[in-house]
């Protein structure tokens, strides 16, 4: 290959290839955006750089998926389907097809028997597809550009040809078939579940918890319901209909809840007249123009072909598991299945699921922001009475409104705990952990609004109820008494997982109190914390769990880990805190036996904070190889999502980071990836960056400010750079030192930076892969 001086020597003027592009492809940047039609050449309008990595990564089935870890999954954050072969058929004789329908609204509402019983999530039913002859092959894909499932189904009788889709806007599953002669008999079959906790299928039902009546099925006016009634009253009604045109035959079915009045059934009824006036390809329009929008806000290419398609799958399975004004997601997302955990978790699968949406660019998705406002009323209930007037708490496990309910199982957690007490278990760092996610989304926006009207007053609240338990101690310096570290075992006084999230909650609310101009009667108590708070405990191994508890078990959780990640209170700015992070870093996933997938995520994670690219790779590698299933999703002791997306949050680290105020451009590569794209991705600040890296040189770096705020990037590239805006005049810059600049931005404005004297092809194009790869799903 040439140097990259020869490179640069050869490549066109900036204004030329905005003028005229290039003939190799590629969408070109102007205003920070895709250019529009004609400002490339007729070989270069042909190119779609997000229809070429959508389409490369596509999941294909050539064997038949016998379970939800292997079958492809519609959603649009509601509702959600999963396909496999009906469970128990023998893989040579396959009879039917099945299509689950959930959805992400439907639960009990008996709140006495807790939230894993009596508020937890309900599954409804499953459609299957009944051929008329034994099924002999089949040959799908799930396109993501389209969000849709298309392909075969061969049987000894004919083929079904198929075509899927969870319509984005509707909430209705649309399935269209269409038939050879003989298979013209095909038939659909609905099949209500139990309406019972999925939980029942791993631990014995409640004393005194009675199933919900069976559904009751019935035709409409030529269109059939399942109505399931609900002994707390109110209904969840599947509806559906089959629609013939012509040579095809398509079937609609939508899913409505009401509680606690019945009103399920008109809903769901006048969902699926609505939508089978219309045909497939009319219905799919609205539905494609959506995910064609969605994917195009951000951009990442990088030369590992099966990590790149990894990544666009967990974007499409985001949005196909969430929606602004969509309950957060539960652990299994849209799809429920039998599972131990069929409620929403905040001790850290909340956190994982949403970290992605931050620098993918899709603040749209964000359930968390929206739920925290919306129902805080209810985080009261969740400490004890007398703390109630000015704290606020989250337990482990909630409904879509984020109420716990009645104290089953203890053990498992409800309400939040009293610190010095136990039970109930004093699990109390969840809701500043939630808020977290909150403060990185007004972060990524600089929206005032989500600090002034949800962070601030939450966070406060939050903090309040660990200022009541906060003591000096002997030494002069301010104790929690004992608390609970998830999932370790055991409590402990000066537990690090909350002295590591009460210390950003302070430092979150002074920082914000000065943004928000807010004379805050707190402060001073807030400074007195940072300034008195006993040191985080430790030992020979690192980080403890608390001063009681040394780190002496494998533990799957990083709950002990916290402010190294991902709150970013310790980054290794010494050389003792680096070790100190090292340390404990290589303690933690030592000790194999209870380690899971997401342990190799935050692993992952923090080494990318610490710059080790490779070592990042390798924690992911571990990740595909032992637990990532075919499609993508995730087991642990049943179905579970949050940690393949925090995988590409994982991504997201090595190639950007923007904590402390600084963003770093590809801040840990592996040395394999000498050749990356990145467009679009928002980091803190509400910057827009766009990057290339060619050959293991960085190009080129684009920032776009949407809000004005502070620009300083560690680029990357090597030597002396040049600074300009999108005219091309050069911008004053200041060097800040470790390869940083500091450059004022106003809003709307931009900077691209350059080696100087270059003037690099401002294309956003895939990269080539290294090798190739194997497709996800169950390719032949």
């Amino acid at each position: 290959m040439p140097s990259p001086s020869s490179r640069r020597s050869s490549r066109p003027s900036r204004r030329t290839v905005l003028a005229t592009g290039s003939a190799l492809g590629g969408t070109l940047l102007v205003g920070g955006l895709p250019a529009p039609a004609g400002a490339a050449t007729a070989a270069e309008a042909g190119s779609d750089p997000w229809r070429t990595v959508l389409d490369d990564a596509d999941l294909v089935w050539q064997r038949m998926p016998k379970t939800w870890y292997e079958g492809p999954y519609l959603g649009n954050g509601f509702l959600g389907s999963g396909i496999y072969a009906e469970p128990g058929a023998d893989a040579d004789t396959v009879q039917a097809v099945r299509f689950n329908v959930q959805h992400t609204e439907v639960q009990d509402h008996r709140p006495q028997f807790g939230s894993l019983f009596g508020l937890a999530r309900l599954p409804i039913g499953h459609f299957t597809l009944e051929p008329v002859g034994t099924i002999t092959g089949l040959d799908w894909r799930l396109g993501l550009h389209d969000a849709e499932l298309t392909g075969t189904l061969t049987t000894d009788r004919g083929t079904l040809t198929i075509r899927a889709l969870v319509h984005n806007s509707r909430s209705v599953l649309a399935v269209e078939v269409t038939p050879t002669e003989g298979e013209r008999d095909f038939a659909w079959v609905f099949h209500p579940a139990e309406a019972i906790s999925p939980r029942a299928a791993f631990r014995p039902l409640p004393t005194g918890y009675e199933p919900n009546p069976p559904a009751e099925t019935g035709e409409h006016d030529g269109i059939r319901a399942a109505v399931q009634p609900l002994l707390s009253g109110g209904q969840h009604v599947t509806a559906w209909w089959e629609r013939t045109r012509g040579g095809t035959r398509t079937l609609y079915a939508h899913v409505a809840h009401s509680y606690p009045k019945s009103t399920a059934l008109g809903r769901a009824l006048a969902a699926v007249r609505d939508a089978s006036k219309l045909p497939y390809d009319l219905l799919a329009v609205a539905h494609r123009a959506w995910w064609h929008a969605f994917y195009r806000k951000s951009f990442l290419s990088l030369p590992d072909a099966r990590m790149q398609r990894f990544y666009w799958i967990q974007l499409y399975k985001t949005a196909s598991a969430a929606r602004r004004d969509a309950p957060p997601m539960a652990t299994s997302g849209p799809w429920l299945e039998p599972t131990p955990w069929p409620a929403t978790w905040w001790n850290l699968n909340v956190q994982l699921e949403y970290w992605l949406i931050h620098g993918s660019n899709h603040l749209e998705l964000d359930a968390v922001t929206r739920a925290l406002s919306e129902f805080r009323d209810n985080l009261k209930a969740e400490v004890a009475a007398p703390y109630r007037a000015d704290s606020l708490g989250i337990p482990r496990t909630t409904d879509a409104s984020l109420v716990n309910g009645g104290p089953t199982e203890p053990a498992l957690g409800y309400g939040v705990g009293i610190p010095g007490q136990n039970p109930p278990t004093p699990e109390v760092g969840n809701l500043t952990w939630a808020l977290h996610n909150v403060w990185l989304s007004y972060r990524h926006t600089m929206d005032e609004s989500i600090l002034r009207d949800v962070l601030f007053p939450l966070l406060r609240k939050a903090i309040n109820y660990y200022l009541h338990f906060l003591e000096p101690g002997a030494d002069g310096k301010l104790h929690l008494p004992a608390t609970f570290s998830p999932e370790y075992g055991g409590d402990s006084r000066d537990c690090n997982y909350d002295l590591m999230l009460l210390t950003w909650g302070c430092r979150t609310l002074l920082e914000s109190a000065e943004v928000l101009g807010i004379d805050d009667e707190s402060a001073p108590r807030w400074r007195e914390v940072l300034a008195k708070r006993v040191a985080y405990p430790t030992d020979d191994n690192g980080f403890m769990i608390g001063a009681d508890i040394p780190f002496a078990k494998s533990h799957r959780h990083y709950s002990h880990l916290l402010a190294v990640y991902p709150l970013y209170e310790l980054t290794g700015r010494t050389p003792d805190e680096k070790a100190l992070i090292e340390k404990s870093l290589a303690h933690w996933v030592g000790f194999e036996g209870a380690l899971q997938g997401y342990t190799f995520t935050g692993a992952a994670s923090m080494s990318a904070l610490l710059g080790k690219g490779e070592d990042a790779l390798s924690y992911l590698g571990q990740l595909m190889t032992r637990f990532i299933q075919p499609n993508t999703m995730y087991k642990e002791s049943g179905p579970v999502i949050e940690t393949p997306l925090s995988a590409a949050q994982s991504l997201h680290d090595m190639v950007c980071q923007s904590w402390g105020g600084i963003i770093r451009v590809f801040p840990a590569l592996p040395a394999a990836w000498r050749d990356l794209t990145v467009h679009d991705f928002r980091t803190q600040g509400a910057f827009l960056l766009s990057a290339v890296r060619e050959d293991g040189v960085t190009r080129w770096v684009r920032l776009v400010s949407e809000a004005g705020a502070p620009c300083v990037v560690r680029h990357g590239i090597t030597g002396p750079i040049e600074v300009r805006d999108d005219s091309g005049r050069r911008l004053r810059y200041e060097s800040v030192g470790e390869g940083a600049i500091r450059v004022a931005l106003r809003k709307g404005d931009s900077a691209l930076i350059t080696a100087k004297g270059d003037r690099p092809d401002l294309r956003i194009a895939p990269v080539e892969p290294n090798e190739e790869a194997p497709r996800w799903g169950l390719p032949g």
